[in-house]
């Protein structure tokens, strides 16, 4: 049988939110005992650290592969989203009141669009006075944009091309002058949606890689690839007031581990109201990967360890760091095996951190797989005080949730019990009751506190090997009011094999919103023509594309009903094969008041909300 499995954690309390904090970062100095992170002594330190590590290419063109989370929890307890009483819909996070960066962006009149180099201000409500109003134009690429009463905060990467060195008359040595790619956030007063105004620039050397905001400050993570020349380590340099500086090694932190790669990690806060308040930075060396999670009180640095030889396992070294204002006071240090899936495999609850990982790899063949998975509670000193282990075994984590006492976690390789796990006594957690499902959830959301919305894709089991053929997407409802018998209460697919969702990879793609009972996600719709097949079609066969859009839903515990499709392709449709590359591709849906806006980066198009009517469309381009 199909095997998918949906973990459900009872945990203690309420949960907290995370990062509500100003934070200007001045780290302290480490409390006893807490000996994993801390400062260079010198440019030395960090060029032997870097240069004697085991695979790290010595050479320029040399990079580590980071890749991090940023992931922070409710204050108010509750990760399940009230019914908003705004009347306009706003960025899906993780945690309210902790916003997060994101294409596009609303404030119940205008609507500002990412696209391409470009931010476009719309008038967007109402419908009939619809219009562009005005547009900033950068060099760089737009990662992501903030709005915060009449402030933009925009962040953006830009990348330089390279220049060549050359020595000696006969061109016989030839290298690459580095010029790494440049994170700038500026923030641009838009009191007047006509013309825009910089009223504050700033720019850290590295990649952009996410950002909240929370009240009037915004705080961003940059990666910086540790290149060297040779043997020196090229350092990252910040920009502002029109002045460039090098962060010196000894401003930099580092952990008492050794990797194969590493990656310079800054974390900028910024003022977005106070236009004299200087940023304030913190630079740290990190493994290859690593995912950060925050809550109201500690920031939590999730760092795997790669086993360098046959004999050792692979764990994750955890470090927490207090946070009171302006100040980090690093306080703990810990480790679990495995590793973690993304910023939503941890959390803090009730002076406890519950870690959620995979051990293993998982293959075609059970006989060659070796994955389990485990949930692990620890005390604030980041010992394990609780755990429950080998969970599905063979197979690995693909989503996560945490909703007040309960933690759901979904892996997947055929089909697995869904199990309900106890934490209600942190040192003593029990397995409760299990369900089988079929399919898996690349994506967890509350719908209220007794049911859950999963987002990922449909499975057929393989006649060959030990797997299952990924088919169309699967929205499922389930009922979790009774935890030692779960249910899986309704599900509807879209497509058959190669059908997408943005919401698959990026959260912010979903639009949902319980008091209207709504749920839009865009999709890339694939269908297999059987004109193609004599016989019966293979469960492997992919289907052609031939729709995409927003898929517009009526959503309650009674059901999961198509309301309607809107699409911002010509005639509703395209050439095969150019759908990921067309303008018209819908990226977000959102609403406001009873109108329902669809946005491409070449329009955005608006339908009634009641009867999905097309009202109006701005084009952007």
């Amino acid at each position: 049988m199909k095997k998918t499995t949906l973990f459900i954690v009872s945990l203690i309390g309420i949960l907290l939110t995370a990062c509500s904090i100003p934070l200007y970062l001045a780290l302290q100095s480490p409390e006893a005992g807490a000996t994993t992170l801390t400062k260079f002594s010198s440019y030395d330190e960090l060029n032997n650290l870097i240069e004697n590590a085991p695979q790290t290419s010595k050479y320029i063109f040399g990079y580590s592969n980071f890749r991090s989370s940023f992931g922070v929890q409710n204050a108010d307890g509750l990760t399940v989203p009230e019914a908003t009483t705004s009347d306009f819909s706003e960025t899906n996070v993780q945690v309210g009141g902790v916003d997060e960066a994101d294409i596009i962006k609303t404030d119940g009149e205008y609507i500002y669009v990412v696209s391409g180099g470009n931010i476009t201000l719309v008038k967007a409500y109402p419908s009939t006075e619809a219009g562009v109003v005005s547009k900033i134009c950068l060099n760089g690429e737009v990662m992501g944009i903030f709005v915060n009463g009449d402030r933009l905060v925009v962040f953006e990467t830009e990348f330089v091309n390279q220049g060549w060195l050359t020595k000696g008359e006969e061109n016989l040595e030839i290298t690459m002058r580095y010029q790494p790619p440049k994170t700038s956030i500026k923030v641009y007063d838009i009191s007047d949606k006509s013309s825009p105004v910089l009223k504050k620039e700033f720019s850290v050397d590295g990649y952009y890689f996410s950002a909240r905001m929370i009240e009037n400050y915004v705080y961003a993570i940059v990666n910086h690839n540790t290149f060297m020349n040779y043997t020196k380590v090229l350092l990252p340099t910040i920009c502002e007031n029109n002045s460039t500086r090098q962060i010196q090694a000894t401003d930099i932190y580092y952990y008492n581990s050794t990797d194969s790669y590493y990656s310079f990690t800054t974390i900028v806060a910024l003022s977005i109201q106070d236009d004299q308040q200087q940023p304030t930075t913190e630079t740290v060396l990190l493994g290859s990967s690593s995912t950060i999670y925050v809550s109201q009180d500690n920031i939590y640095l999730a760092i795997p360890e790669y086993p360098m030889e046959q004999n050792q396992n692979e764990k994750t070294l955890i470090n927490r760091i207090k946070i009171h204002q302006e100040s980090l006071t690093i306080q703990a240090a810990g480790e679990v095996p495995g590793r973690v899936h993304d910023q939503f495999s941890m959390d803090e609850h009730n002076g406890y951190f519950r870690i959620a990982t995979t051990v293993g790899h998982v293959a075609r063949s059970f006989d060659e797989a070796d994955s389990v998975n485990n949930v692990y509670v620890l005390d604030m000193n980041l010992n394990i005080v609780g755990k429950v282990e080998n969970l599905a075994p063979k197979e690995k984590i693909y989503s996560v949730r945490f909703m007040d006492e309960i933690c759901y976690v979904v892996t997947f390789k055929k089909v697995d019990p869904l199990f309900v796990i106890d934490l209600q006594t942190p040192t003593n957690p029990k397995v409760l009751g299990q369900l089988k499902v079929t399919g898996y959830s690349d994506y967890l959301h509350p719908y209220d506190e007794n049911h859950l919305i999963g987002i990922g894709k449909e499975t057929v089991e393989a006649q060959e090997d030990d797997f299952a053929w990924y088919q169309g997407v699967k929205i499922s409802l389930f009922d979790v009011s009774d935890s030692l018998n779960p249910t899986e209460l309704t599900k509807y697919e879209i497509g058959d094999r190669g059908t997408y969702s943005p919401v698959l990879d990026d959260h912010k793609a979903l639009l949902f919103d319980r008091s209207r009972n709504l749920l839009v996600i865009p999709v890339l719709v694939a269908e297999i023509d059987q004109m193609k097949y004599d016989d019966q079609i293979p469960d492997n066969a992919r289907g052609d594309y031939v729709w995409q859009g927003a898929y517009v839903f009526d959503i309650s515990v009674d059901g999961l009903e198509l309301k309607g499709k809107i699409t911002h392709m010509e005639n509703g449709e395209a050439p095969t094969g150019i759908y990921f590359g067309t303008e018209h591709y819908v990226q977000r849906a959102i609403y406001i008041e009873d109108v329902l806006y669809t946005i491409s980066n070449k329009k955005i198009m608006m339908n009634s909300l009641e009867t999905l009517a097309e009202l109006n469309t701005v084009e952007l381009s």
